[in-house]
């Protein structure tokens, strides 16, 4: 994996259903929550066009500065042009061979995994993103939450470097990366806040 780098502890993904003109918003919450610590940003806005995705990810680049991580969901064909160190793949995107070669040797590639998933989905990916641990709105009536315990599962299960991700809050958190995995994945808990910054201080202030 060379010259690939991952998420920080905490992963900071946007709302998922910004509209477009939206971005500024965006912005504002990703400075705030930079400014108390934040490192590391998942820009997942389907419903973006294209060049709007990119202009929000460049900006993102520079609120995140060159030591910040930043990944895009999806769109493998923005991520150099918006300096991306990251694109995450999901079971709807292009297989993660394909965007190997398209990424080159840099860019690091994670995979939305869960429980039923087979382990060769996974192969080649750096990093999951895995769940989800508790009940969240996004998922409801398509998948069953994890728990601790099946968290704990999915993290013996690989040696690829696990972020969890579903219903986390501060409450929960030190619980959710004592099973292993590398770190949390939060939508709602950071960018979904008009405050992000005491948020933010709430989960970094419980992990181990």
């Amino acid at each position: 994996m060379s010259g690939r780098t991952l998420p920080g502890r905490i992963l900071a993904l946007s709302p998922g259903d910004m509209p477009e003109g939206s971005a500024a918003e965006l912005l504002r919450r990703a400075r705030a929550a930079v400014d108390a610590g934040l490192d590391s940003i998942l820009l997942r806005e389907p419903g973006m066009s294209d060049r709007a995705t990119l202009e929000l990810l460049r900006s993102l680049r520079d609120v995140l500065g060159p030591d910040g991580w930043l990944g895009i969901h999806d769109r493998v064909h923005l991520a150099q042009a918006g300096n991306a160190d990251g694109v995450h793949l999901g079971f709807r995107s292009i297989p993660i061979p394909a965007a190997r070669a398209v990424l080159g040797g840099e860019v690091a590639i994670g995979f939305s995994a869960h429980a039923h998933d087979a382990p060769g989905a996974w192969s080649g990916a750096d990093y999951l993103v895995f769940g989800p641990v508790f009940a969240t709105p996004s998922k409801a009536g398509l998948l069953e939450p994890l728990g601790i315990e099946g968290l704990a599962r999915g993290v013996r299960s690989t040696a690829i470097p696990i972020w969890a991700l579903g219903g986390i809050t501060h409450a929960e958190a030190s619980a959710v990366v004592r099973t292993g995995c590398r770190g949390c994945a939060v939508r709602a808990a950071i960018l979904g806040q008009t405050d992000p910054a005491p948020a933010y201080a709430r989960l970094r202030d419980v992990l181990p």
